[in-house]
């Protein structure tokens, strides 16, 4: 890179530096009065002077912001994601395919070079960044065609994530204001992510490299400048070199539930001493490390040891389900077998609707299992509350919502509102 260049890079990210600590800043200020409001143009005024608050030109304050206009469609994507609408079996079998590793393997080939440099310098192994490619944009082919701008204003304008959303607005603007990117090739996918491994603005304004020394980045033409933010990216977030994500384990004939909480880490060695083995009926490796269970189809499906990489590839994407294709593709980049539990065909979990979860969860909060505000995704708190309705009625204590789950709570709140009736007539 040339002199000139390298100070207009050193410049931007000084902007990038300031501006990114100045959102940050003035967030607590903002805590309670969210820029969400059902009238776009209402929701409009809210964000300009949100954002002449935090320091913005006129441009962003007036000629953007006066420019974006809502799309309803995003809205309607925002409630039907795959995480919540599919089995995990589903989700895998949809992007983990053949397609997927035979380009991905080809990929390993055609930028060699590229990737000796990268793990040198970043330490992330070249099949999870061939990985993350390809689960994003099926390897460039689909970087999204939506305007950025207005789809991240629409989802800022809905009270379901809207300070989320509006921060990544936000530092957008941060990105225009210092010429990283055009308002014109702002295009990306429904939930605002670019280029061609879907970056946030967020991720992209703190962790963008000009890996082919040009004096810009651009994550939507240059592989080379995406694969290199990807990888400093996964490095500065936390990427154990020496460690995998996880691996796909076999529990024994009557395995312990009551003695494993979900969603909670354990010495590796403890899973070792309550029966579970490898695959193929070895037993665990014996190197110091945490790891969590997860069961993403109950017990009647494959089960996962996950480590601490695993962790750093949600915060790629918070979904278990996204972050198991990743782990998955990546094994099958570099030759190892996928899923087991999967290659014979087996599928015994039938999906449940976003509407019958969330009116498990309003049972489970019911009979006093608290799983938070109804929403229809089997999270963290549901997984514990379900877990904890089953040890009470002797179920397999597996966190799933599956058939014996819905029946028995139906059944133990039938119960409890005709014992209700009974006491209130007989008093």
């Amino acid at each position: 890179m040339n002199s000139s260049n390298l100070l207009l890079k050193k410049t931007v990210c000084r902007f990038n530096f300031r501006k990114l600590i100045l959102i940050a800043a003035l967030l607590p200020l903002f805590s309670h009065a969210t820029i969400a409001d059902e009238n776009f143009l209402q929701c409009k005024k809210n964000l300009a002077k949100r954002a002449q608050s935090a320091g913005f030109s006129p441009y962003i304050t007036e000629t953007v912001i006066n420019n974006i206009s809502p799309i309803k469609r995003v809205i309607a994507l925002d409630k039907k994601q795959p995480e919540f609408t599919q089995t995990f079996e589903q989700y895998i079998k949809a992007r983990v395919t053949a397609y997927h590793v035979r380009v991905g393997k080809e990929k390993l080939i055609q930028h060699k070079a590229l990737f000796d440099k990268l793990e040198a310098e970043y330490d992330i192994p070249r099949q999870y960044l061939v990985s993350f490619w390809g689960l994003e944009t099926v390897f460039g082919k689909h970087k999204g065609k939506m305007s950025v701008l207005n789809s991240l204003a629409t989802l800022a304008c809905d009270q379901r994530r809207s300070e989320f959303f509006t921060l990544e607005l936000l530092n957008l603007f941060s990105l225009i204001e210092s010429e990283q990117v055009s308002v014109e090739q702002l295009q990306g996918s429904w939930a605002g992510a670019m280029g061609h491994m879907q970056f946030m603005p967020t991720a992209l304004l703190k962790y963008a490299v000009d890996g082919d020394n040009d004096g810009k980045v651009d994550i939507w033409q240059s592989e080379v400048d995406a694969l290199t933010t990807a990888a400093n990216y996964l490095n500065q977030i936390g990427w154990q070199s020496k460690e995998r994500w996880g691996r796909e384990v076999k529990l024994p004939e009557n395995f312990a539930f009551d003695k494993v909480a979900f969603d909670k880490y354990y010495p590796l060695n403890y899973f070792q001493q309550l029966g579970v083995q490898q695959t193929n009926k070895q037993a665990l490796p014996t190197y110091d490390i945490q790891a969590e269970l997860y069961l993403p189809s109950g017990h009647k499906g494959p089960a996962f040891l996950l480590y601490p990489n695993f962790n750093v590839i949600m915060t790629w994407n918070l979904s278990k389900s996204y972050a198991l294709s990743v782990g998955t593709l990546a094994n099958k980049l570099v030759g190892a077998k996928g899923i087991e539990f999967l290659s014979g065909g087996k599928e015994n979990v039938q999906p449940y609707s976003v509407a019958k979860m969330k009116s498990l969860q309003r049972q489970l909060n019911a009979l006093g299992f608290e799983t938070g505000e109804p929403d229809g995704i089997w999270g963290p708190k549901s997984r514990q509350a379900i877990r904890l309705f089953q040890l009470k009625h002797q179920l397999i204590a597996d966190g799933y919502p599956n058939k014996e789950v819905f029946s028995t709570v139906k059944l133990v709140l039938s119960n409890t509102n005709s014992a209700a009736a009974h006491s209130h007539q007989a008093s």
